[in-house]
């Protein structure tokens, strides 16, 4: 990067966490520290909105499209349903009870230890997640300065940290407000200078059509299959029950819309996420269908993480990468000659020379592919990890290489707001539930405010450290906008059912709900390990698993049975 793109991700940087401090102002007490209801709607929906458009979304979901093409695009469709279900039962129940966590209502609805199962269920997954969120950033800046990622997993962990600990959850609102203005502002940028730095006579609409050409404009999948990662019918049932678990159950979430000030304005700022977020998606997925697109006129690297094919490169391997590295460069020269032939048959409307050109372009895509992968065994085999993917570096290498100064800086800029946003979020998260929910409740009853506010803190700090030293192993599960989602398919089905049961079935008690939870736990797990569905489906499976084994325990197990724990 040049000097201007260093001096605005540096000034941006700053003046985000210096913005997000001074608007805060420090907490006094434990309900500033962790969600002040006074936040208006808008307020809300950005903040809500920021929290799940991590730099993982940002990172990694232009790279799936590069990939993978549209299709992830359906794994939001059951979210505005999600939203709907939300305000109408979440919401209210949780202002009025005036609950710092979700969890806290299950106390009062079962007992002592459901509510600690779910807690901890919860910071097993949220802990992993924000891991795979400080990591992200940190590819970025391993990609610039070509070093390890483990001093930049330090900077960006600490970074984060410091004003995460400083403001609480009020910090982490203002700041967020800003990111996402920021975010939209440079993501529509980058999305105008990709279709001008496309060749003359290819417009967005013939890059799309190549796109389509090429297999990269699969939006919806009607087709019904369980192991089919995404389709309509995983999309809107399957991402119903995570969006609904992820939104109505996960702190992380529930802290950003019980900040608001009163029910109507969290339910305004989650129907503003519910009609944003979809459109947002979509336009960043053909953001890296945009990038697909420019790629095929203009020679991408055999390997997208620059990082690994240097150390390839100076490995016993480097002879035989280079011979194929040599080779690659060759096969996509055809390979273009073969595009530009596709992008003239378009021009004529003659649909025999489309067919024609399009299958010619289909051989020279196979050529390339394959001895893209041969690269990519050698690469698997010098660093020793088979899960070596490059899906996360695409739209980075894309910004490096083509975007004009400054540009470069700002929109590397986004990418680090977006995951400390999320990052932070997630540590606040973190730190109210295992406070309110283990700490206040179960080991310190009855300290004062300042007591609680520097246990929060203490907390903040102990989360930032684990989820620092977990981010230091991300680099080995591949996709990250996938894994992500799918570590928390395991565990956000479960939730979910103890919610609904104590939502809608006033006669089941706790410990049948507490049994059922463990059970469907273990049962996810393995059904998750064994790959026996498409992991969205785990969410339906886990909810209505904790349901119906609830309902058939709650039969024989005598009231008198039940171990409560008042609040």
């Amino acid at each position: 990067m040049s000097l201007t793109d260093w001096i605005v991700l540096g000034s941006t940087l700053l003046a985000i966490v210096a913005y997000g401090v001074w608007k805060s102002g420090s907490s006094k007490n434990i309900d500033q520290y962790l969600g002040n209801r006074s936040l208006p709607w808008y307020h809300v929906g950005l903040s809500v909105m920021a929290t799940q458009a991590s730099a993982i979304t940002f990172l990694s979901a232009p790279g799936q499209a590069y990939s993978d093409g549209m299709r992830f695009v359906q794994f939001y469709f059951g979210l505005p349903l999600a939203m709907i279900v939300l305000c109408i039962t979440f919401v209210p129940i949780f202002h009025k009870l005036k609950v710092y966590t979700a969890y806290e209502f299950l106390e009062q609805r079962f007992d002592l230890k459901t509510r600690a199962l779910t807690s901890i269920l919860f910071l097993i997954q949220r802990g992993l997640s924000t891991a795979i969120t400080i990591y992200a950033p940190a590819i970025i800046l391993s990609g610039i300065l070509h070093i390890n990622t483990t001093y930049t997993t330090l900077f960006i962990g600490g970074l984060v940290l410091f004003y995460t600990v400083y403001g609480g959850a009020k910090a982490v609102s203002y700041t967020q407000l800003l990111q996402m203005s920021i975010i939209f502002t440079g993501m529509f940028a980058a999305g105008v200078l990709v279709v001008m730095l496309l060749p003359q006579n290819v417009g967005f609409t013939k890059a799309i059509k190549l796109a389509g050409n090429l297999g990269r404009m699969n939006v919806i999948d009607w087709k019904f299959d369980p192991d089919n990662r995404y389709n309509i019918w995983s999309g809107i049932i399957g991402g119903f029950f995570l969006q609904l678990s992820y939104f109505g159950t996960d702190q992380s979430q529930v802290g950003r819309y019980l900040t608001g000030s009163s029910v109507g304005q969290s339910r305004l700022g989650l129907i503003m996420n519910g009609l944003i977020k979809v459109p947002m998606q979509f336009l960043i997925l053909l953001l890296g269908v945009l990038v697909f697109s420019f790629y095929q006129f203009n020679r991408p690297p055999v390997f997208f993480n620059n990082y690994e094919v240097e150390q390839v490169k100076k490995s016993q391997y480097a002879p035989q990468f280079n011979q194929l590295e040599k080779q690659y460069n060759d096969a996509f020269e055809l390979k273009r000659e073969k595009t530009e032939s596709l992008v003239k048959a378009f021009d004529s409307k003659d649909a025999k020379q489309i067919t024609a050109a399009k299958a010619n372009l289909k051989v020279a895509e196979a050529q390339t592919d394959t001895l893209r992968k041969s690269a990519i065994s050698i690469i698997k085999k010098n660093s020793g990890n088979d899960n070596v993917n490059d899906t996360n570096y695409v739209f980075l290498t894309f910004v490096t290489h083509y975007l004009p100064r400054g540009l470069i800086g700002l929109l590397i800029a986004i990418i680090f707001l977006a995951s400390m946003g999320s990052t932070a979020s997630g540590l606040n998260a973190l730190a109210s539930t295992t406070v309110v929910d283990i700490y206040k409740r179960i080991l310190k009853p009855g300290e004062s405010d300042h007591s609680y506010v520097t246990a929060s803190r203490l907390a903040t700090v102990f989360w930032g450290l684990v989820c620092i030293g977990m981010a230091l192993y991300a680099s080995k599960i591949g996709n990250l906008l996938e894994a992500v989602n799918q570590l928390g398919s395991y565990i956000y089905g479960t939730i979910l059912g103890v919610f609904i049961v104590a939502f809608y079935l006033k006669r089941i008690k706790g410990t049948p709900v507490f049994i059922a939870a463990v059970i469907t736990e273990i049962l996810i797990c393995i059904m998750g390990y064994y790959n026996a569905v498409a992991y969205l489906w785990l969410n339906a499976i886990g909810c209505i698993g904790v349901i119906i084994i609830a309902w058939v325990l709650n039969k024989f197990i005598k009231p008198g049975a039940v171990v409560s724990g008042s609040s």
